[in-house]
């Protein structure tokens, strides 16, 4: 990590420690070293860094190229490695290529497959891009799910410290189990449902029974 992120990253399990703490499983399923993609649902603007917080490495987030405007908000995008993204402009070569650029470096991406924040709590369909990122990396997929997110501070609604949100990882998912190159022009869309459908089968973290 430089150490603008590790800066960044501390601070948040200090948040998340001390205002949102929930239950974390499936720690072990995270690869000790990259790379891969971690795919999570997305419920609100806590999902980014709470769902990175756990994790020993390093990753590399997407954010909206809009949010780089002079101030410090884009002095520390491009400090922790922030991909500038344009959602309103199609297929974004250059973002792609930071991308492939991480993975090449043995880096960790984290991509939404819904692509924006769910209004209901519930999980949407995915968009063909994260098919489309992984079955060009190659690289294993983490499927992750956060539960409370959308309760703790959801779209439209407002920020509820104390709220709990918990955080499943499941197993890496290997290329062979979300790629079907036999499919045609449907292959980036089958792999997008495939990488969703395994998020959509974490379950809530069952907590001891004391």
């Amino acid at each position: 990590m430089n150490a603008y992120y590790w800066f960044s990253h501390n601070i948040v399990r200090v948040v998340y420690d001390g205002f949102f703490r929930g239950d974390i499983q499936g720690e072990e399923n995270l690869p000790e070293r990259g790379p891969f993609l971690l795919a999570a649902n997305h419920q609100s603007h806590l999902d980014p860094p709470f769902v990175g917080a756990p994790v020993p490495h390093e990753i590399a987030f997407f954010a909206r190229k809009t949010l780089w405007k002079p101030g410090i908000a884009a002095w520390w995008l491009n400090a922790i490695d922030a991909i500038p993204v344009d959602r309103d402009g199609g297929s974004d070569v250059k973002a792609m290529k930071r991308v492939f650029g991480v993975f090449k470096s043995g880096g960790v991406v984290i991509l939404f497959p819904e692509g924006t924040r769910s209004l209901d709590g519930k999980l949407q369909p995915p968009k063909p891009g994260i098919g489309m990122l992984a079955c060009r990396a190659g690289v294993p997929v983490v499927p992750a799910r956060l539960f409370g997110s959308f309760e703790a501070f959801g779209r439209n609604g407002r920020l509820r410290l104390g709220t709990p949100v918990s955080i499943v990882y499941a197993k890496p998912m290997t290329p062979a189990e979300y790629d079907d190159p036999s499919a045609g022009k449907a292959r980036y869309e089958l792999a997008a449902l495939r990488i969703m459908a395994r998020i959509a089968s974490i379950e809530p973290p069952v907590l001891p029974v004391i």
